[in-house]
Order: C-alpha cells, then sequence, then structure tokens
C-alpha cells in the first residue's frame, strides 16, 4: 500500500528531532455547497533539526517511532513571505 504524503506548514519545532506541521485542506460543506478550510497537527520526524517554524514541508507516513509520531519529513521548499 503506498505511503500517504502531504504538505503542511511547521508550528512549532520545540520537541528535540519533531516537528509539529499543520496541513489544511479545502473542502465543499455538504449543505451550503461553500468551500471551507479544514486543518489538522501531525508530529514528524526531524532527524536534523534543521526545519524551521514557518517552513513548508512535506511528510510522508512511516512505521510508528513514537506514541505521536507517525510522520517523517520528506523534502523542504522555502517559506514564502509574502
Amino acid at each position: 500500500m503506498p505511503r500517504r504524503v502531504m504538505q503542511g506548514t511547521v508550528v512549532s519545532d520545540k520537541p528535540d528531532k519533531t516537528i509539529i506541521v499543520k496541513v489544511e485542506r479545502r473542502i465543499v460543506h455538504p449543505v451550503y455547497k461553500k468551500i471551507i478550510k479544514r486543518s489538522k497537527k501531525f508530529a514528524a520526524h526531524d532527524a536534523e533539526n534543521k526545519h524551521k517554524t514557518g517552513d513548508v514541508v512535506r511528510i510522508r507516513e512511516c512505521s510508528p517511532l513514537s506514541k505521536s509520531k507517525t510522520w517523517e519529513v520528506v523534502d523542504a521548499e522555502s517559506a514564502t513571505t509574502e
């Protein structure tokens, strides 16, 4: 079975070798047919501690590394500031 890959923004880098990534998705409301945003936070493994708050990263599903950490960082892009 293929591993899921998601893209999100780093919201916390305080834990050692771990980052918290916020992934936003857009869905259509079933009744009102309006596009709304839903977000969820994932704990991802960052072995080198090189990603900082605000970075846009891609995470991939992996086998459990701890109680809450089942994702790993694949690659990162530079943060876009507008």
